[in-house]
């Protein structure tokens, strides 16, 4: 039998992280991401009442981080914030819109920090997923796909002072 050689980062620990041990759920009102227990893994958003979730400085790891709302925000409201302000987003966020099967795209503004989920009109809508990367110091990378209700609004805003 061959012989298998990675180069770059990989996670592992006692083999390749898949399946179950993949995913993390997260019922609790806050949630702090860590490297060791949220890197390269996918974290389930199951509260209805909202999670407070801050992402660890961003230092170029080049770690990800993959949220999936499991259960439709109704109160208060899900919200990821970067760990100081230093740190800030880049991307966009795609946004089903539930009028007119068309879709709405969010660009972060050059100070975004923060994404909120409110369960309407900024998503937080079951099955929306969003995608951080760590890619440079102060700077994370992010993709959102959702949906929204009513008049959509943009999820990113710059709040962490």
């Amino acid at each position: 039998m061959g012989t298998s050689t990675f180069s770059g980062p990989v996670v592992s620990t006692a083999g390749f992280i898949s399946g179950a041990d993949s995913l993390v759920s997260a019922t609790a009102s806050t949630l702090t991401a860590t490297s060791a227990s949220h890197a390269g893994r996918t974290v389930l958003l199951d509260r209805a009442a909202g999670i407070a979730v801050t992402l660890p400085a961003a230092t170029g790891t080049g770690n990800s981080y993959r949220f999936v709302v499991v259960t439709t925000v109704t109160s208060n409201s899900t919200t990821i914030k970067v760990a100081d302000a230093t740190d800030i987003m880049a991307g966009a966020a795609i946004v089903a819109n539930d009028s007119d099967a068309s879709a709405s795209i969010f660009e972060t503004a050059a100070d975004s920090d923060t994404i909120t989920f409110n369960g309407s009109t900024t998503g937080g809508i079951k099955g929306c997923t969003v995608e951080l990367q760590d890619v440079a110091t102060n700077l994370w990378i992010v993709r959102i796909v959702g949906a929204a209700t009513g008049t959509e609004a943009t999820p990113f805003s710059a709040t962490v002072s």
